[in-house]
């Protein structure tokens, strides 16, 4: 199977599993802080990987130089989790995931800046059409909110950290030396969870942990293994095989994902005028990928 076919794979789960953060994290987020919430699932994650890493690649020395990488991509994720944990306070889980998929144009552009990739002008019309669809969706098929641009707390804080994510991905293109992808997202988790306890010490220790709703350690479990352990990993691969841009244009298949796992936890799906949105996000990414076939 060609590389960047498995890159493809690769983020096509990544979008199914993070999805699932959205709906997961909207139920916990108002019964815990977001910077403790994320401390204890980036160590239970980076204890994941790291076990992973022992009964696999393992760590060499070598893999080792060059802390301050780790501790550059350690700190723009976690900054990442902590603005969504914090959004989904105000904001519901499907217009979250709809400003999340901003970060394909954001990251072609930091992809321009630190790494030179290019971006044609049909993936250009791809992702304008995709920035459309999830403006169409954070205001809700809305044109007063439109005309009035009124966009929400949550969703204003959550695009902060949706630039963190976009500068993420050619960061890891850029400082990866050849290091295995379960090493360097172990290096990577393990510093994020360091900066985050010390920056989130007495959060964390304000935290009434035993007296917290279940959703909030089935949230923390679900975050750490399936959409921290393996969605890092995935990211980490798909990266290293396709340009950031396409990395990032699976994004666009999140707010799909999202409305089935409202649906699923037994909320109401949103307006047909909605799904108008969520069906131009589709189509950007559909038109992202008939651009890598035409090209290749």
């Amino acid at each position: 199977m060609r590389p960047e076919t498995l890159g493809h794979l690769a983020m096509f789960s990544f979008s199914i599993l993070v999805a699932g953060s959205f709906s997961l994290g909207g139920l916990a987020a108002p019964h815990i802080d977001p910077v403790a919430l994320n401390a204890v699932r980036f160590a239970i994650a980076s204890l994941a990987i790291w076990i992973t890493c022992w009964l696999t690649t393992g760590i060499k020395r070598k893999d080792l130089q060059a802390p301050w990488r780790y501790l550059l991509l350690g700190g723009v994720f976690s900054f990442y989790f902590v603005m969504m944990f914090e959004g989904l306070k105000t904001a519901n889980p499907v217009s979250t995931s709809a400003v999340f998929t901003f970060t394909p144009i954001m990251s072609a552009v930091f992809g321009w800046l630190l790494l030179r990739q290019i971006t044609t002008r049909s993936m250009a019309l791809a992702l304008g059409i995709g920035g459309i669809g999830a403006l169409w969706v954070i205001f809700r098929a809305d044109i007063t909110a439109v005309l009035a641009f009124e966009i929400g707390l949550g969703e204003r804080i959550f695009f902060w950290g949706c630039v963190a994510h976009a500068l993420y991905t050619p960061l890891v293109r850029l400082l990866n030396r050849g290091e295995p992808a379960l090493t360097f997202t172990f290096l990577m988790l393990s510093a994020a969870c360091v900066l985050l306890w010390i920056y989130g010490w007495s959060e964390i220790r304000a935290t009434d942990w035993a007296n917290l709703p279940t959703i909030v350690y089935t949230t923390i479990l679900y975050t750490s293994i399936f959409a921290s352990s393996m969605t890092f990993f995935l990211l980490q691969f798909a990266t290293m095989r396709l340009p950031s841009a396409k990395v990032m244009a699976y994004t666009y298949l999140i707010p799909s994902w999202v409305i089935l796992w409202e649906i699923a936890l037994g909320n109401a799906a949103p307006t047909v005028y909605v799904l108008g949105g969520v069906a131009l996000t589709v189509m950007a990414l559909l038109l992202l990928l008939r651009d890598e076939t035409a090209a290749s």
